[in-house]
């Protein structure tokens, strides 16, 4: 193959514009390139083992190779080295007809549009040619560094470690007849998550194999050698098979080796013609025996081992990264460009067939550019209970919404790693039941069930989330304590959520058996920081933190929530029984609003009692008797959606792909908050009042958690954090004298 770093003539393609470096000529291209070998009117290739099928899956590996090193350098930022050591891997999938394919590596983005630029996906995002590409690559509004909700074609985000696997197992699960690989790193890999989810999937859902993870073994991590560069290849299959793997296919690059490489990783792009030409075909029919076997029912892995950075800029961990030295001017890149450079004949070569594969680019066919058909839900059976009537659990009530969900909507999952039963939801699972390769009546369990009980909060969240994100209605409830495990892949969905171009139900959660219920277990079982998390989250603008104030308020915010698309909705409840304190319509009026007023005592001073949760407002009514003794008046504000009590200009609202702009004016603020002096009660942290402190104009004060204890009651881990009747009045009296 001969190099020339030439302009493009009349004969290249348009879309080639931006490439700087093209080659005259590419080896065998006669023999094997000159008919594309995925036929017009067809969505694959005929014959893996045909020649021509791996030379031009061949093509396609120097095409992404060439794109990537184009595009992260234009920029001189980006990850290039990962994504290349597994383009034979990729380009087999894309020409096997496979393109529902997903990652959890977020560094490998630059493959991935790559990919989608090849089949003509980001002509959605107005990027016709390489230099459009170039100049939106890691811009605002263009090709942002890791993968998100934005990007036509890409089904999931990327960002964190150890996710990929609940995206791609939610999507089997609702597509039966697709398949869905994953890519996961050596660095996922090394994560604690990724492997016991798929375990604990397979066994309660062992007819859903048709996910394929796609494991990048090339030996480096981001910045040395991965922990499992030291495996062999037969331990790496015996760990697999060993966590419940029927099938493990692995191609090493090693074993094609020519050139004499040294180490256990090596770069196929360094080897003769013909043996990258035997290497890739291995990976191909490897791919397509994988691909079979995953969706013929058996749990299956592909593994290709290549080393990190095979054929770009540099090797090992040092491919991860481009640096401000690595730009397009810089003479070892042009040298790397120069190596991987194409024909503008094979340019189009690899175009055609990436346009043909699975009937077309994937920005038209992967299944999360459609909205996912769901049920409707007519007439949820709210049960309003009487004002000053018997005591009633919350969660208990909405256990009997989520079962007429469950039974209305057949895809409706929930999830809960510590029990429905000790969140006081048991009504779930006698309606829904576990979903359990046991069948026992005693504990509801059976392989049917819609509730999903691993014990796993990082299981739990994100098959929740990942199927709210692939389009249907799905609830996972937590212990507040516990919900941080999960979190991260929850956060990930609400912000692909806030920008994605397709309606999909919210990720609703609930939060049960908070730290003032959870006295004798001591602070292991005491995080309500939690709160904190989600008050800066409600910030991005679709995030909602509800805090009903009781049974009839949960039934309310519930039944909200499922109306609601494209945000994260968390629902924070006690599992004891609490007085009813409000109607079903002050709910409605509070999720308009934000807070609704319980009780007014007139007095000389009036002092407001902001109130967030529901065990909370005890010493609040107790604090407020108190104070009209003395003669002071109080106003008692249930907070039941603090995210509509910001200022508009607070929240970056408008930039969702689903605004909500609704926020409570100034002059009913005033009306609602306005006193003597204010003071915000909250049992989590603090940060979920300051939508009411950054407005407030009055005195004003907050009472909230600051750390747990062990304590025989609510109220004495209260008292111990200063949340008393007491204390409330004598800071009221401090401030109104």
């Amino acid at each position: 193959m001969t190099v020339a770093a030439s302009k493009p003539t009349s004969a290249t393609p348009e879309f080639c514009e931006g490439i700087q470096h093209f080659s005259d000529n590419f080896p065998e291209f006669d023999t094997y390139g000159k008919t594309p070998v995925i036929a017009e009117g067809s969505v694959s290739i005929s014959d893996p083992t045909d020649p021509a099928a791996a030379y031009q899956t061949l093509l396609f590996a120097d095409a992404l190779r060439y794109l990537i090193l184009q595009v992260t350098a234009s920029k001189a930022s980006g990850h290039p080295g990962g994504f290349a050591s597994q383009v034979e891997a990729y380009a087999s999938l894309v020409l096997l007809g496979h393109k529902n394919i997903m990652t959890e590596v977020g560094h490998h983005a630059p493959g991935f549009y790559s990919a989608m630029f090849i089949d003509r996906s980001l002509e959605d995002m107005d990027i016709f040619t390489v230099q459009q590409m170039r100049d939106r690559f890691r811009e605002m509004h263009g090709l942002l560094g890791h993968l998100s909700g934005y990007i036509p074609g890409l089904l999931n985000p990327a960002g964190p470690l150890g996710q990929g696997q609940h995206f791609a197992m939610s999507a089997a699960m609702l597509h039966r007849d697709t398949l869905f690989p994953f890519t996961l790193g050596d660095g996922g890999m090394g994560e604690p998550y990724p492997v016991s989810s798929i375990a604990h999937f397979n066994t309660s859902y062992p007819e859903v194999t048709n996910f394929l993870p796609v494991l990048v073994w090339n030996g480096y991590s981001q910045e040395h050698h991965s922990m499992v560069s030291t495996k062999t290849n037969e331990e790496m299959i015996a760990y697999w098979k060993g966590n419940g793997f029927a099938e493990v296919v692995l191609v090493n690059a090693k074993d094609f080796d020519d050139q004499n490489q040294p180490g256990d990783y090596v770069d196929s792009t360094a080897f003769s013609f013909a043996k990258r030409m035997e290497f890739t075909q291995a990976v191909l029919t490897g791919m397509d025996r994988a691909a079979k076997l995953a969706m013929g029912g058996k749990l299956t892995i592909f593994i290709i081992k290549q080393l990190k950075g095979a054929g770009v800029h540099a090797r090992g961990s040092k491919s991860h990264n481009l640096y401000p030295k690595d730009t397009l001017d810089s003479p070892h890149m042009i040298e790397a460009l120069k190596q991987r450079a194409l024909p503008p004949e094979v340019w189009q070569l690899v175009r055609t067939n990436a346009v043909r594969a699975s009937g077309g680019p994937a920005s038209k066919t992967v299944v999360t550019e459609f909205e996912y058909p769901l049920p409707e839900l007519l007439d949820v059976p709210l049960n309003e209970f009487a004002v000053g009537g018997d005591k009633q659990v919350a969660t208990t009530a909405m256990g009997e919404l989520v079962a007429y969900v469950g039974q209305k909507d057949p895809k409706f999952v929930i999830t809960n790693a510590d029990g429905n039963a000790a969140s006081g939801i048991n009504n779930i699972n006698i309606a829904l039941k576990i979903v359990h390769p046991t069948t026992d009546d005693l504990y509801f369990q059976g392989p049917k069930g819609q509730v999903y009980e691993p014990l796993s909060e990082d299981a739990c969240a994100g098959l929740a989330a990942g199927l709210a994100l692939m389009g249907v209605r799905t609830l996972w409830c937590s212990y507040e304590s516990f919900a941080i495990n999960g979190l991260p892949i929850w956060q990930t969905v609400t912000q692909a959520m806030a920008e994605l171009r397709r309606l999909t139900p919210s990720t609703i959660t609930l939060f049960t058996a908070g730290a003032l219920e959870q006295g004798r277990n001591g602070w292991t079982h005491q995080r309500p920081e939690i709160e904190a998390y989600f008050a800066a989250m409600m910030r991005n603008g679709n995030i909602f933190p509800l805090f009903p104030t009781d049974a009839n308020s949960i039934q309310v915010c519930y039944d909200w929530a499922l109306t609601t698309k494209n945000k994260g909705v968390t629902i924070t409840a006690s599992k004891s029984p609490l007085p009813i304190r409000t109607t079903f319509e002050q709910t409605r009026y509070a999720l308009d609003n934000g807070a609704v007023v319980l009780q007014e005592i007139s007095g000389d001073k009036t002092v407001v009692f902001a109130v967030v949760g529901d065990m909370t407002l005890i010493p609040a009514y107790e604090a407020a008797e108190q104070l009209q003794s003395q003669g002071i008046g109080s106003k008692i504000v249930s907070v039941i959606n603090p995210r509509r009590l910001y200022r508009p200009s607070d929240v970056a609202w408008e930039s969702c792909s689903q605004p909500d702009g609704q926020f409570m004016s100034d002059e009913a603020f005033e009306k609602m908050f306005g006193g003597d002096a204010l003071i915000g009660v909250t049992g989590g942290g603090s940060l979920m009042l300051e939508p009411i402190m950054l407005r407030s104009t009055t005195k004003r004060d907050t009472f909230a958690w600051k750390r747990g204890e062990t304590t025989s009651s609510a109220g004495q881990l209260m008292a111990f954090n200063n949340i008393t009747a007491e204390a409330l009045v004598k800071r009221a009296v401090e401030f109104v004298g």
